[in-house]
């Protein structure tokens, strides 16, 4: 599940001896918690190998927004050392990847992270062991010196003047991201409406259809366009695309290279998401997810912190859709997995190494699902077993496969204190001095 290779840290930002003495002092204890599990999984008829070493193939990207200290529509509160630049921010995400060893990729925004010489950068990345997943375009705001304003739409604006400058922009990022080494551009828009009657919601969404063709038509033969719904927000009367079924068909519309991205809070509270990855996944049109979390809305909050239990019916259905997969049902299985958060009151480092912990840790437990005994109980009705079967996955503590797969790999058994241990942020504090004091999200 969008496996990735295990690219050398070539100048790795932390000391690699800091990590291996932290490692060195724990060793002992996790190789007897590993041992004592692997026996208790043994009993279940599970091999704690096989699923330590499906999770060490598993990679999520970071965002590279998401390297920077969050906020919400009121205020922003920096931290120092916070990295603003896209170097900086590549260097912080070579820290959460070589403590952690599962975001060996960052998701990179434009026109945000926007260089000169974008072949330059992707060097500069791989030598912190990195490489750059998907891109993102971004018509949700006005840029300085944009000769047409997004106020009312950008991708379904009446105007085509408005229209075109969104493609355009939005051709721009692929052109970029061939460049970086990327294969998918994700495409958010936050077009709609804030009054009945504002807009004609048959003829914006034809507007999308007709530009998202121009821009799929730009895509090379090995790319993926994912595209991302979400309830409301900015708009909050109608979105464009709001809905799965609306990204659905216009995915189907767009053709095989068209795929659906779920973000856990673009939809209304208690939605059964599970059942639209399921969906989604059926027919071919799964392309990937943004992780977070929420109590209310879009909060993008740690991914797992709210409601970790959907986060693992969610990679229940993933591991579902794999198996069948191989079996030669419904094409390739390859979805794309990225931490979208807004970090308000941690530091984003530790919060992204909790969020890949929370990811991987949902995906080591619904492959510890005893899938004949679960489909032998869904056949038969009984509830109380199939049930049960889900329940005793996720309550295992999948901490022991989850701290070996980082130090087979190289990483730190115990990221967080390592982190803290290597003072990064406050050295980085001294070298970075200031802190960005922009209002809003990112």
């Amino acid at each position: 599940m969008n496996r990735a290779a295990n690219r050398a840290i070539n100048r790795p930002p932390l000391p690699p001896e800091l990590i291996e003495r932290e490692n060195a002092a724990r060793l002992a204890a996790l190789q007897d918690e590993y041992e004592s599990l692997a026996r208790a999984l043994d009993r279940r008829g599970r091999s704690i190998d096989a699923v330590k070493d499906k999770v060490k193939a598993f990679a999520v990207a970071v965002p590279t927004w998401g390297l920077g200290v969050g906020g919400t529509r009121f205020a922003k509160f920096p931290i120092p050392g916070e990295p603003i630049t896209i170097h900086e921010k590549l260097e912080d995400a070579a820290v959460v990847n070589q403590l952690c060893r599962m975001t060996p990729t960052a998701s990179p925004h434009f026109p945000w992270d926007k260089v000169e010489d974008p072949a330059a950068l992707k060097e500069e990345a791989a030598e912190l062991g990195l490489g750059f997943d998907a891109v993102n375009s971004n018509t949700f705001q006005d840029q300085p010196g944009q000769a047409r304003s997004y106020k009312f739409g950008s991708l379904t604006h009446t105007d085509k003047a408005v229209r075109d400058q969104a493609i355009a922009h939005n051709i721009d990022c692929i052109d970029l991201g061939v460049a970086l080494g990327s294969k998918a551009i994700t495409v958010w828009i936050g077009d709609g409406a804030n009054f009945p009657g504002q807009q004609n919601q048959t003829k914006a969404f034809d507007r999308y259809l007709d530009s998202m063709s121009q821009i799929y038509a730009a895509l090379p033969g090995d790319w993926r366009m994912f595209m991302e719904h979400k309830l409301y927000e900015p708009a909050f009367y109608t979105t464009v695309i709001s809905d799965w079924g609306t990204n659905l068909i216009a995915a189907q519309q767009l053709g095989e290279k068209a795929r659906c991205l779920v973000d856990l809070g673009h939809h209304a509270p208690n939605v059964n998401i599970e059942q639209i990855v399921a969906r989604l996944a059926r027919f071919g049109k799964l392309g990937g997810f943004h992780f977070n979390d929420s109590k209310y809305g879009d909060d993008d909050l740690d991914t797992g912190s709210i409601n970790p239990h959907q986060l693992f019916l969610i990679f229940n259905e993933l591991v579902e859709a794999e198996a069948r997969a191989k079996n030669g049902a419904n094409g390739g299985f390859d979805p794309a997995y990225m931490i979208d958060q807004s970090h308000n009151v941690t530091d984003p480092i530790e919060s992204l190494l909790l969020s890949a912990a929370a990811i991987a840790g949902s995906y080591a437990r619904a492959l510890l699902v005893d899938r004949e005994a679960l489909d032998a109980h869904q056949s038969d009705n009984d509830v109380v077993l199939a049930f049960s079967d889900l329940r005793r996955a996720y309550e295992t503590d999948v901490a022991p496969i989850l701290a070996m797969a980082r130090y087979e790999l190289g990483g730190a058994i115990d990221p967080i204190d390592a982190y803290r241990t290597s003072e990064w942020r406050p050295r980085k504090a001294q070298e970075r001095g200031r802190a960005s004091m922009s209002a809003g999200i990112v």
